[in-house]
């Protein structure tokens, strides 16, 4: 317990003093408030939003095309992972079109897919979807590949068929490797909703977030921020609750 509270202890004391250092530079006039509101005036932009609702509204428009879009990639790249990882022929089909496309910068595909999608919903879950699902493709796929053969071979002894042998022996031995794909796929979903919602939404975080930023409004601006980060900081304990639940034995 003590060990757990310690680390706790050290990570609230810094935030605390990053927080009184960025008081006294905006009441020192060290920064323009302007650029750099006082974290006094970000909390009250804050208190504002929660009353009015409208943090709400935002943030569950982020949240359903967050989910949406993470829920396609990691069923996409679970499923082309594993087919690459037990099969020769989808291995020398599709690794020379992962190679290709896997090192692309998403956000340059935007202007793509604007000509051929429009501005919408469906481009950005485009966007999100074609940045998740490598990490979690690129992980199965080699979790995979090292498995040890015996695992495959004993259950072909035992008369077991092809997709019983993956959903009962190859399925639960790469569970570590899928969520540590998905894990790398988390953070990078949130970050490319955010960016498709800047550039082609009409509502979610990104989109107040870019929208009080042109109008000058900085302590709105943060507070959305400081919302932003909330949701992933939530994003990612969720995430690791579900890991150590579905794999207790990892990690220890």
């Amino acid at each position: 317990m003590k060990a757990r509270a310690v680390p706790l202890l050290v990570g609230l004391l810094s935030l605390a003093a990053a927080i009184a250092l960025w008081e006294a530079a905006s009441l020192f006039r060290l920064a323009s408030p302007a650029f750099l509101p006082p974290p006094s005036s970000v909390a009250r932009a804050f208190v504002e939003l929660v009353q009015d609702g409208e943090v709400w509204r935002q943030l569950l428009r982020t949240a359903g095309l967050f989910v949406g879009a993470y829920a396609i990639a990691c069923a996409l790249g679970i499923t082309v992972g594993i087919w690459m990882g037990c099969s020769e022929f989808a291995d020398g089909l599709l690794e020379p079109l992962v190679e290709l496309l896997r090192p692309i910068p998403k956000s340059a595909l935007v202007p793509a897919l604007f000509l051929f999608l429009g501005i919408g919903p469906l481009t950005m879950v485009t966007v999100v979807v074609f940045a998740a699902v490598f990490p979690v493709l690129i992980n199965v796929y080699q979790g995979v590949r090292g498995l040890d053969p015996v695992l495959q071979d004993t259950a072909r002894t035992f008369g077991c068929s092809r997709w019983r042998t993956i959903r009962s022996v190859v399925l639960p031995a790469t569970l570590p490797a899928i969520f540590t794909g998905m894990k790398v796929s988390l953070s990078l979903g949130i970050v490319l909703t955010v960016l498709a919602e800047m550039l082609a939404g009409q509502s979610g975080l990104g989109f107040v977030i870019l929208d009080t930023q042109r109008s000058f409004q900085t302590a709105q601006m943060y507070a959305w921020v400081m919302v932003l980060a909330a949701f992933g900081a939530a994003c990612s304990l969720a995430f690791d609750r579900i890991e150590r639940v579905a794999i207790p034995w990892h990690g220890r």
